[in-house]
């Protein structure tokens, strides 16, 4: 797998970084490789200890405290983009530096906010009903955009309200449909998707095609949720992965457990979901600090 191409396109849309900044992180990425003899295919099996030798062998060389700290900077945001994406189920540069701010915390959108983006496509034409359809489902299952573009009519059961979706390594697991989202997702198939196709046009049988008959991209994909989240008006930079981060914080915070969640979202190992308790625990205490008349 190239996951420095996965991670260059994820610095595009994702991050919206400027070219410089994504050539830099390449660049540097590349010179550990190379520091290492590793192979870009080996940047999933790196761990910590050879991320601290590589910076004190840079402090060793007299490098500027500054050519350092953008080195690390390239590290700890593939190793970032390398656990969103669960390639790794650890961040082996999370606590390199001393004096570091301690876990990187996945951004969310609020309730408010994602009642504003699944209400801002119109629903009167047939791309605006598919793109209410997979925002919903996006929101309503924690699914990866690779796993959403991918997903199969055939693994889509409106009457029992779940989908099958098959994750890393085609470990495959089944995920709930609420009754919104498999309602929207039951008018987009019925009314909308037979109308993309071309006659003649052969049907991919995947869920989610654009005009064309042809499936929608990662790419596309994000680019939908963007325009759509500045239509509703909200300031933050959205991505597919915030609505995952999203989904499974706000089922913590109404009460879900851990391991429930862990499994909707096909995390081989908890402590990646852990992460979403910090979120949830630091929230809890800025109601405290807010509410509490003693704090």
């Amino acid at each position: 797998m190239d996951y420095l191409e996965l991670f260059l396109e994820y610095l595009q849309v994702e991050l919206g970084l400027s070219e410089n900044t994504q050539l830099s992180y390449l660049r540097d990425l590349r010179l550990f490789c190379k520091a290492f003899g590793l192979q870009e295919k080996d940047l999933a099996a790196v761990e910590r200890q050879q991320i601290v030798r590589y910076v004190t062998d840079l402090k060793m060389k007299g490098r500027a405290a500054a050519t350092i700290a953008r080195k690390l900077a390239a590290l700890k945001a593939f190793y970032r983009f390398m656990v969103q994406e669960d390639y790794m189920p650890s961040d082996p540069a999370e606590a390199v530096e001393a004096g570091t701010k301690g876990t990187h915390l996945p951004k969310v959108l609020t309730e408010d906010e994602v009642e504003a983006l699944l209400s801002a496509p119109d629903l009167t034409t047939a791309e605006g009903l598919r793109d209410r359809a997979l925002l919903e489902m996006l929101y309503a299952t924690g699914m990866r955009v690779s796993e959403i573009v991918n997903l199969k009519v055939e693994n889509v059961n409106l009457e029992m309200k779940y989908v099958l979706v098959f994750g890393k390594g085609s470990k495959e697991r089944i995920v709930p449909l609420g009754s919104v989202s498999a309602g929207y997702l039951e008018r987009y198939l019925k009314e909308a998707r037979p109308t993309f196709f071309v006659k003649d046009e052969e049907d991919p049988q995947t869920v989610f095609i654009g005009l064309g008959g042809q499936g929608l991209t990662r790419q596309r994909v994000w680019e939908l949720i963007g325009q759509y989240g500045r239509n509703a008006g909200i300031l933050k930079h959205i991505s597919p992965h915030m609505l995952r981060h999203s989904f499974a914080t706000h089922l913590l915070d109404n009460g879900a457990d851990l391991r429930s969640v862990q499994e909707m979202l096909g995390h081989a190992d908890i402590s990646t979901t852990q992460i979403y308790t910090h979120l949830t625990n630091k929230r809890l205490r800025a109601v405290y600090e807010k509410a509490h008349p003693r704090k």
